[in-house]
């Protein structure tokens, strides 16, 4: 029996937007690791606060470290860990703030998950593309050096699958661009597509 009874508060999303004058929005960074989801999501929400939005950044490390730290690495574990973050973005977007998601988030079932909890009209998926090669070569962890011998197992792009996005919002081929060129991609999409302000 659900003796769950959700309060309605007072407070709108509308209205908190519109007490910190922005738009709020997930942008959702997708790709395999070392692919530079991070690296972006980083350099993107320092440039917006410094134009004065209020942001948050939930990358995937930090969210394993505290409140997903008890989930495992399989299949089930991935599924659980990109819901929970689906519904934390959720809360955040109601909060009106403009959320910068960072996750492999391999399979496009959960992304499709996150787009329903937060709302599609709330969600951007941002496509962070690289070859696989490429983020071996980058190896910014010493992630794959230790998936190919056999240390770390169910690990994306080896030995798990990466579903890359059939229409993503934003696709960004790192191997191909800048970080600088990738930025200006991003904001590019932000002055066109969502309603902020100009200095964006």
């Amino acid at each position: 029996m659900n003796h769950i009874y959700p309060i309605q508060t007072k407070v709108s999303q509308a209205q908190r937007e519109a007490l910190l004058q922005q738009r709020a929005v997930v942008l959702w960074f997708t790709g395999l690791s070392g692919s530079g989801k991070s690296t972006l999501a980083v350099q993107l929400e320092a440039h917006l606060h410094l134009q004065g939005f209020k942001t948050y950044l939930l990358d995937g490390d930090n969210i394993r470290n505290g409140l997903n730290k008890d989930l495992s690495f399989t299949d089930e574990g991935r599924v659980e860990n990109i819901r929970r973050i689906g519904e934390v973005s959720r809360l955040f977007v109601d909060a009106g703030m403009i959320v910068l998601s960072a996750f492999i988030s391999p399979f496009a079932a959960d992304r499709e998950q996150v787009r329903a909890i937060v709302g599609a009209e709330n969600f951007v998926e941002v496509f962070v593309d690289a070859p696989l090669e490429v983020c071996e070569q980058r190896d910014v962890k010493g992630l794959y050096k230790k998936a190919r011998a056999g240390e770390v197992k169910n690990f994306t792009g080896i030995d798990s699958p990466y579903e890359p996005p059939v229409q993503p919002d934003v696709h960004i081929p790192t191997h191909l661009q800048s970080v600088e060129e990738s930025m200006e991609t991003l904001l590019s999409f932000l002055r066109s597509r969502i309603s902020l302000k100009a200095a964006v």
